[in-house]
């Protein structure tokens, strides 16, 4: 059989390649294909149940199997090419299976997913969790762990909660994510910045800060950082643990796209601190299913009866639904498999957008260099400023993000274009940065042009 349904598959998807079947078309029943290929029933179905898990078909009960629309679309969509989006490659996605886990949560858990369930969180599913952290060098208990309604509400309920050290000042990278510095405008949080490089941060810096401005957490992207895409060294994490814990600082630690590291050796910064100083926080957005919406966070054991009432006065429990249908998930070793393909997927990307960056960019740009992960940033000729090439760049079907937002006012950069290859196709990032770099130089000439004081670049 094993070779037989190989072929069907391969056949329909060549069909589907050359437009001879086209979305919503209706396929062949199972019947008729047995005849045609001779062989059972069974290995039709097994060949149509294969595709429907690629989402390239879909089946309607008595009526057959159909064409997805979506297969149609991607040559409407040829036009436009994103690097501005943010969220997990729709085309690995793993719909089908996680479809098949939240049946199966339904069918286990019946009345419990449908109230009010264990404020922090399903057990069974920190269980799982406890051991999903410890592939990420992160080892812990169930008792320290809460599930969270994405990673955006453990950062905003630490923003306007207090801490056992009693301070009240907030540090972060510069630039950083901007939906953290979006929370500490709303909750008016004196906030101060140490500037961030692919080099690092000034370690000096940090202690001086550390040491004279009542610092109560340290905000810190570890691992392909957003925007710049940078990650710490171990020794460098050891460090700031080590400061941390010299001055009563805690670090609030977002390791977002740690699954994503190709460095085995490399440690999140919990690995390196013993006494509960770093807060962990780990979300399933941009690895899997954004629209889950559920993240964990890993606090110190003094911390948790406050953190929960706070988040209890946000919303009660994160959905119940989504726990019990990624418990079943976690624990069926699915989504490692799920990790091990996006992992790579993602590095080969990553890849080609340097590539086609060191080909392609003028001279007097600068851009980062990630080893995988979301993000590359690049900074713009002194005289260009991001909203300009964004808005040029919009009129062509291209978009890119103006990285001013990421910045306190203070540090404020008007020159950082951030990237994302998360949803762009690979065929699309050589021509994208091709007309991205033709608009930054037709841009700088245009400026060198109006300002003949200019200094030529040697």
């Amino acid at each position: 059989m094993s070779s037989k349904y190989i072929k069907i598959m391969e056949e329909i998807k060549l069909q589907l390649a050359d437009g001879s079947l086209i979305a919503g078309s209706k396929l062949p029943s199972v019947r008729q294909l047995s005849e045609y290929f001779s062989c059972s029933k069974n290995t039709v179905i097994k060949a149509y149940e294969e595709l429907e898990k690629e989402h390239l078909i879909y089946s309607v009960p008595k009526s057959g199997y159909f064409v997805v629309n979506e297969f149609q679309n991607a040559t409407n969509e040829n036009d436009v090419i994103d690097f501005l989006s943010a969220g997990p490659d729709k085309n690995v996605m793993p719909y089908v299976e996680f479809q098949h886990c939240m049946n199966q949560a339904i069918e286990q858990y019946k009345e419990e997913l449908f109230t009010y369930s264990d404020q922090q969180g399903l057990y069974s599913l920190r269980v799982q969790l406890v051991k999903y952290l410890q592939n990420l060098q992160v080892f812990t208990q169930p008792e320290r762990v809460v599930v969270v309604s994405g990673s955006q509400q453990a950062l905003n309920l630490l923003v306007s909660m207090p801490f056992p050290n009693g301070k009240n000042n907030i540090l972060i990278e510069q630039p950083t994510y901007f939906g953290f510095i979006e929370s500490t405008n709303l909750h008016q949080a004196n906030t101060f910045g140490i500037e961030l490089s692919m080099e690092g941060i000034n370690l000096d810096r940090l202690e001086y800060i550390f040491r004279n401005n009542d610092i109560k957490f340290f905000y810190i992207i570890p691992r392909f950082h957003n925007p710049l895409g940078h990650c710490y060294s171990n020794s460098e994490k050891k460090k700031i643990v080590e400061l941390a814990e010299k001055y009563d600082v805690y670090i609030v630690e977002d390791d977002f796209l740690g699954d994503l590291d190709p460095n085995a050796k490399s440690d999140p910064l919990f690995s390196f601190d013993p006494s509960g100083r770093v807060i962990y926080i780990k979300s399933f957005s941009k690895v899997f299913l954004p629209g889950l919406r559920i993240a964990t966070i890993v606090l110190p054991t003094l911390m948790i009866n406050n953190f929960l009432r706070y988040k209890f006065s946000s919303d009660f429990n994160s959905s119940a639904l989504s726990q019990g249908a990624l418990e079943i998930y976690l624990k069926s070793g699915m989504f490692n498999s799920h990790l091990k393909k996006i992992k790579e997927v993602y590095r080969t990307k990553m890849q080609i957008l340097q590539e086609a960056c060191e080909l392609l960019l003028p001279a007097n740009t600068h851009f980062s260099k990630p080893t995988s992960g979301f993000y590359l940033s690049i900074s713009l000729p002194e005289n260009v400023t991001a909203k300009q090439v964004v808005h040029m760049l919009n009129e062509q079907h291209i978009y890119v993000d103006d990285a001013s937002r990421m910045f306190l006012p203070e540090y404020k950069k008007e020159n950082l274009v951030r990237l994302s290859i998360s949803q762009v196709n690979e065929s699309q990032i050589k021509p994208g940065v091709e007309r991205l770099a033709h608009c930054i130089a037709l841009i700088d000439s245009r400026k060198n042009h109006i300002t003949p004081n200019n200094s030529l670049l040697i």
